[in-house]
């Protein structure tokens, strides 16, 4: 999780700093391993265009092919927040987007059309999400349609890698 983009944020609502989750991020993208980064938009907290871009930037900046998927808050036991409204969802995918994020989804809401994975190079779906199920569209680690490498990792079942 990159839960914020202010060590304010950090400090008061997690009790840490941001600084070691971002050179975490970093140093394991550089090592090798697969990273994919949640970020739970809480209204009023860290929802702001700036700091989504922030987020946004950063993670493109060590990679484009890190996916970025950003969740929608509902309130819970210690935050009583509203549940974050469904255009800022749409303008973090957006600014995901923008900042050249390859892999930008929207979870914790139902909306198809950004919860789907899309060939950056053709814009074909080649992972498809309906709720808990998917359709795995690719041919092996390609895009069906134009032959693009899709990064990630993928498996036939959850204990068979590829």
């Amino acid at each position: 999780d990159l839960k914020s983009f202010q060590d304010e944020y950090y400090r008061k609502i997690c009790g840490g700093r941001i600084e070691p989750v971002k050179e975490n991020i970093k140093w394991c993208w550089d090592k090798g391993m697969w990273v994919e980064i949640t970020t739970l938009v809480v209204t009023n907290k860290n929802d702001t265009e700036e700091e989504l871009r922030d987020i946004a930037e950063f993670l493109a900046g060590i990679s484009p092919n890190i996916p970025w998927h950003i969740s929608r808050y509902h309130p819970a036991y210690m935050m009583e927040e509203p549940s974050t409204p469904v255009e800022i969802l749409e303008k973090a995918y957006d600014i995901g987007k923008k900042a050249g994020l390859r892999y930008v989804y929207v979870g914790n809401v139902v909306l198809p059309e950004k919860e789907n994975t899309y060939c950056p190079k053709c814009g074909e779906c080649v992972i498809e999400r309906i709720g808990y199920s998917v359709n795995n569209l690719l041919k092996g680690n390609k895009c069906g349609e134009c032959g693009e490498v899709i990064f990630g990792r993928f498996s036939l079942s959850p204990s068979v890698p590829l």
